[in-house]
């Protein structure tokens, strides 16, 4: 049987202060009648995802989208059917949204979105919504008060919100202690501390998640920590990134898009094969290898969630 193709073009609209975005109820009378989703519709002949989501979230919201830029794309499967959903992250828009089709709609914080039921295309965006654009690596710092000047630098004057705590050089004792700093800093900074390492780890230290290793992450069959926490791997090719989607990571790092100082021996993926495999990944990712802040807007503009680095934020 051939499946029929469905373009749906969607919004995630984020509050002025970045803490609810927008949920519309689907009508009882359509397919998953009664679950929640971001507001959006199908795709007219000849429209670009742009151009249907601001029709689409005028006739059904009476609001004008101002600006608007790519947030994931996501491929899904039903049984009759294969969805395209093309997903807009909405900055600035003018008008009070209302169900203009008689529809439910609702502000919803970040922290509640898990309480409500979404048809399965759309968990992905679940995740890249509650995402920042920027995924702190620390670097391999062994003196305990550099490593703290340079976390709270980060997470001060940089903003970061997402961080990964690297640190090869550490036996797990140092690793663990470091750990419990680290995430008592991101804590009174609302930002939220994965863990490089075994999934174990956790069992020490009540860190958000977890970071696999492309070798960890592939010797792995079945998701390693609860759905309460992040789990997020390295990934480097196609293969990688279907086994990530498959044991159900959050997100994931593809690397390197560019030619780096540590292992400027790999060939680095560049941006138009790096928009293939993002295209396809199913989950938020982020861009890593040579990238600066400077990138985020064009790793957006490709289908990333934003990107990842250490040298950038790691002064």
């Amino acid at each position: 049987m051939v499946k029929r193709r469905v373009h749906v073009a969607a919004a995630a609209i984020i509050s002025a202060d970045g803490r609810e975005v927008l949920l519309a109820r689907r009508p009882s009378n359509v397919d998953h009648g009664g679950l929640w989703e971001f507001p959006g519709g199908k795709l007219a002949p000849y429209e670009t995802g742009l151009e249907a989501l601001k029709r689409e979230l005028h006739e059904e919201l009476g609001v004008e989208i101002r600006r608007a830029q790519p947030l994931i794309r996501i491929h899904h499967e039903y049984s009759d059917k294969h969805i395209l959903l093309d997903v807009w992250q909405v900055h600035d828009f003018a008008g009070e949204p209302f169900g203009r089709e008689g529809q439910a709609v609702r502000w919803v914080p970040m922290s509640e979105l898990a309480n409500y039921p979404f048809p399965a295309a759309n968990l992905p965006i679940l995740r890249a919504v509650m995402l920042p654009t920027e995924y702190l690596i620390t670097g391999e710092e062994v003196d305990e008060s550099r490593f703290q000047e340079c976390l709270g630098r980060a997470l001060d004057e940089d903003g970061v919100r997402l961080v990964q705590l690297r640190a090869k050089s550490l036996d797990e004792a140092e690793y663990l202690k470091r750990a419990e700093q680290a995430l008592e800093l991101c804590r009174a900074r609302g930002a939220r501390l994965v863990l490089n390492g075994e999934p174990s780890l956790l069992e020490a230290v009540d860190a958000d998640g977890i970071h696999l290793t492309s070798d960890r992450l592939m010797s792995l069959e079945r998701r390693p920590v609860a759905e309460t926490k992040w789990l997020s791997a390295s990934t480097h090719d196609r293969r990688q990134l279907d086994h990530a989607r498959r044991i159900g990571c959050d997100f994931v790092t593809l690397s390197p898009l560019r030619t780096t100082p540590s292992h400027p021996e790999v060939p680095p993926i560049g941006w138009h094969d790096f928009q293939q495999l993002v295209e396809r990944a199913g989950m938020p990712v982020f861009a890593l290898g040579g990238m600066t802040r400077f990138d985020a807007h064009h790793a957006r503009a490709v289908g990333a969630q934003g990107i990842a680095s250490i040298r950038d934020f790691w002064k």
